[in-house]
């Protein structure tokens, strides 16, 4: 899988639901396979619109990500992972026994007969414990090929690991900005469990976008001739080769510019100043 893949839930951008957003967004992911992409996150809310002037986690759900992943991509290749999230609703946290319904919809909508990859995204939860022992057995099933957790705290990791083997962690994680999850980051790498962090450019802002300024890291993306947005996926994949990137977009010039913070390797000196960093 490569390192970097696409995240859907910026595939409107700031443009809503207007006329053509859906179009664009279907061009978009094509663009990304093209690119090389193989790895796309997608989830129920997705994409996800934030209007002007909205609070940093206040969002709209627009919702029709897979079906645009379906229409872009359908019949998909081999080597395409499609990952995909289950857990909240809007009527908050599904019970265990919702989780299937979940499941089968995202097969419907993706037109799939197995799903590559489902996080459990938990909301407040003590234990995990009983909604991933569903998706375990929807996984023994052959509903699921492989299983994840989001959003979760150490302990949770180890209850679900008692359970079925975990594959990936979504934390949020980024330059300056959740690094409370060092540790699950550190224990993923030890444990083989890929890492693939949430909000590693928009930070703060969240669902709202953009890439803070902040002079430290455009110092540091003159210097390679890159731009702020490039450092930070640096940094991230910086951070251990067990760790992905998902950055999302509307705009193919910002695809194409993620996609290649790949190749950038940023020196010790610069990783250590970029550990510093508060946004």
């Amino acid at each position: 899988m490569q390192r970097i893949g696409f995240g859907t839930k910026r595939l409107a951008g700031n443009a809503g639901d207007r006329p053509g957003v859906r179009e664009h967004a279907v061009e978009l992911l094509r663009r990304a396979i093209e690119l090389g992409v193989n790895h796309l996150d997608t989830a129920d809310f997705y994409p996800s619109y934030a209007p002007p002037g909205s609070p940093a986690g206040e969002f709209e759900p627009l919702g029709w990500a897979k079906d645009a992943i379906r229409e872009a991509l359908a019949p998909y290749g081999d080597d395409l992972v499609i990952a995909t999230k289950v857990g909240p609703t809007k009527a908050g946290m599904c019970r265990p026994d919702e989780l299937r319904a979940l499941v089968e919809a995202d097969l419907q909508a993706l037109g799939l007969e197995t799903l590559d990859l489902v996080y459990l995204r938990q909301a407040g939860l003590p234990s995990v414990a009983e909604h991933f022992g569903v998706l375990a057995e929807l996984q023994a099933k052959g509903m699921i090929r492989h299983l994840g957790l989001a959003s979760i705290r150490a302990e949770q990791l180890a209850q679900a690991q008692e359970i079925a083997p975990v594959v990936a962690v979504q934390n949020r994680y980024g330059v300056g900005y959740g690094r409370v999850n060092d540790g699950i980051l550190q224990t993923c790498g030890e444990q083989g469990i890929a890492f693939v962090p949430y909000f590693a450019l928009t930070a703060e802002s969240r669902e709202t976008g953009g890439v803070s300024i902040n002079d430290v890291i455009q110092e540091i993306a003159d210097r390679h001739g890159a731009t702020p947005a490039q450092i930070r996926l640096a940094w991230t994949l910086s951070r251990g080769d067990h760790v992905l990137a998902i950055p999302g977009t509307s705009s193919q010039l910002h695809l194409e510019e993620n996609l290649e913070a790949g190749s950038i390797r940023l020196s010790p000196e610069e990783r250590t100043v970029l550990d510093s960093v508060t946004d």
